[in-house]
């Protein structure tokens, strides 16, 4: 059984990504019930956090029923990832998690996220030094590389390993990929059959079916899979995995009401944690695969994803419902 530092974990868990603006407490609640092991928030600028930024801080909000929680955060000056460590560690996660992979063009500017790809021995002196300053266990999420003739990933994970990381979760693409093509997993392989490795490596892109999960752990050896785009909108995913892991065959989709019941909540949630505006803002990217696959919906959806007022949001919920109650989904 897999373990980051002291926390026991199932055997090939499932851990729901850092993704900014969808890893908020409220997703994160829904995707816990729903049999995710491990969960991340957002990432978290250490810029932002040492000024105080709203924005930065109000992603430190954890609840005791997601736990274990990492709080992953980013930058790329020792100084202000050293403080932002002092900061996220006084909001007591179980795991502080650093972001070497997002590929965004406002983060690798400033060196930090995947752009850091690009310096290793500063990505190493970085986790060395976050290591050195927390009790929590610190894990990475990276890339393969910044591109495709730099990937040196088994030599970085090894190295940061050294230097005391509990954990490393690899997305299979490099950063000039961004989201594009096919994630490679044979090099994450690579790094978990290095016989120096003995932590416990994750996979990361294009875990989107059940079957794909069972090819990451049997075929590729790989200790767990981190699971971003396919649970947006879906946080069933992971008990439709872990359903076909136990018995091989596919759990049946999520009914209509369960769905409408789960983005009520969802956006009721939201409200509560961030206010009305943001609430409803930042929950409109889920609604396309909360109801994805339903004919002659765009009506529907459009009122989801303009509607200012949560009221009108609901309101389109129960049209949702009332108009479509028997839909069977595939």
């Amino acid at each position: 059984m897999p373990k980051i530092g002291n926390i026991e974990l199932p055997d090939f868990p499932l851990l729901l990504a850092p993704m900014e603006d969808v890893s908020d407490p409220p997703f994160r609640k829904l995707c816990k019930e729903q049999g995710a092991d491990v969960v991340y928030t957002e990432f978290i600028s250490s810029e932002g956090l040492i000024r105080d930024a709203a924005k930065s801080v109000i992603k430190l909000d954890i609840y005791e029923k997601e736990r274990p929680v990492g709080i992953q955060i980013f930058g790329a000056e020792l100084d202000s990832m050293l403080q932002a460590v002092d900061i996220v560690e006084a909001s007591n996660p179980d795991i502080i998690d650093i972001n070497f992979g997002c590929p965004v063009k406002k983060v690798v500017c400033k060196n930090a996220g995947a752009g850091i790809l690009r310096d290793i021995p500063l990505m190493v002196k970085l986790t060395e030094e976050i290591v050195k300053r927390t009790k929590l266990p610190v894990t990475v999420k990276t890339r393969l590389g910044w591109d495709q003739n730099s990937i040196k990933i088994v030599e970085v994970a090894e190295r940061l390993q050294d230097v005391g990381i509990e954990a490393i979760s690899i997305h299979g693409r490099t950063r000039v990929q961004m989201y594009k093509g096919e994630a490679d997993w044979k090099p994450i392989a690579e790094v978990k059959n290095n016989q120096r490795m003995h932590i416990p490596v994750f996979g990361n892109g294009d875990v989107d079916t059940p079957e794909a999960a069972v090819k990451m752990r049997d075929e590729f050896g790989l200790d767990g899979a981190m699971i971003g785009r396919a649970s947006i909108g879906y946080p069933w995913f992971f008990n439709e995995v872990k359903h076909y892991f136990k018995t091989g065959e596919h759990l049946s989709p999520p009914t209509m009401q369960e769905r409408v019941e789960a983005a009520r909540r969802h956006l009721q949630m939201a409200i509560d944690w961030k206010g009305e505006k943001l609430g409803v803002f930042e929950t409109r990217r889920h609604y396309t695969n909360y109801f994805k696959g339903i004919p002659h919906f765009k009506e529907y959806r459009m009122k989801m994803v303009t509607s200012d007022a949560a009221a009108d949001v609901f309101a389109a919920f129960d049209e949702v419902q009332e108009k479509f109650w028997d839909y069977q989904f595939a």
